[in-house]
């Protein structure tokens, strides 16, 4: 990695080389378009209409996000192919946004289209594949426009390079099993999407025609940990000024990552940008008190 640190810069600062940043968004779009996948990539990792630009014009058929900020920003900056890649729950005012970000960009003539999240092993977020067809039939009788299946699979984040195939073929049954479920039911299911940055490599064409890698962009020190990307591939970095020796984020007598008030005896174990798992004791949910 070869970025250059200008004189007096102010720091903390962010530091990108756009040379390795563009070597990883070709070789990732070659990747998906020789063994025949669309690929959408998932902006959250950098937020950055400039990198969407060059990752759209690189050959990506739209982009992932998160949350319906990150897509009313996007479609902003004039893209008008958005995935919320995200199980969003919709009150009257973020319904309301989601109709006019709707509108803008694909047209009022055309509904929105809605994919079903399948848990494929990571056990984050997601129904069953059996279920998928349980979930497809309410959604229809709720009016909504089913196109396909999705998933993530965060297993695949593992050191063993076998882990990143485990997960990649998981993936696969996973979605193949949902998606069939759906067609069952009578749906065209058009899109089947999953990948990750760690899979790359190991997915197979058939069951799945879409693909949303995120983190490759810039890698980190987690893909080089993992061995899917060298330090030649590492296209950002903080440039810091120490000056204290670090304290721990979380003293050692402190139980998971918050606290909960309506569920004190619960542990937040596990934190991610739009995620957190909470483990809670069976006397919650015997109780009542977890529903």
């Amino acid at each position: 990695m070869a970025i250059s640190l200008p004189g007096g810069l102010a720091t903390p600062a962010l530091m990108i080389d756009p040379d390795v940043l563009d070597r990883n968004i070709s070789r990732m779009a070659e990747a998906s378009r020789s063994q025949g996948f669309a690929l959408r990539p998932h902006a959250k990792s950098h937020k950055c209409a400039q990198i969407a630009d060059r990752q759209l014009r690189a050959g990506a058929r739209g982009l992932s996000v998160a949350t319906i900020s990150e897509a009313e920003a996007f479609a902003r900056s004039g893209v008008d192919d958005l995935f919320i890649a995200y199980p969003v729950w919709l009150d009257a005012e973020k319904a309301q946004r989601l109709r006019r970000l709707a509108d803008a960009v694909r047209g009022s003539a055309r509904p929105v289209e809605v994919l079903i999240e399948v848990d494929s092993g990571s056990h984050r977020t997601g129904v069953l594949p059996h279920a998928a067809d349980e979930v497809g039939k309410a959604a229809v009788d709720a009016g909504l426009n089913i196109v396909g299946v999705f998933t993530f699979p965060g297993h695949g984040y593992g050191h063993d390079a076998q882990a990143r195939v485990r997960a990649a073929r998981d993936e696969e049954h996973a979605l193949g099993e949902a998606a069939q479920a759906l067609r069952d039911l009578g749906l065209d299911v058009q899109v089947v999407s999953g990948g990750s940055t760690p899979t790359v490599g190991q997915w197979r064409p058939g069951a799945v025609n879409e693909l949303r890698p995120g983190v490759y962009v810039f890698n980190d020190a987690t893909q080089l940990a993992i061995g899917t990307c060298g330090v030649e591939d590492l296209a950002l970095a903080a440039a810091a000024t120490v000056n204290s020796v670090p304290a721990p984020d979380r003293s050692p007598w402190v139980t998971g990552h918050g606290y909960l008030p309506r569920f004190p005896q619960g542990t937040i174990t596990g934190l991610w940008e739009h995620h957190a798992v909470v483990r809670l004791p069976m006397s919650c949910w015997s109780s009542g008190t977890a529903r």
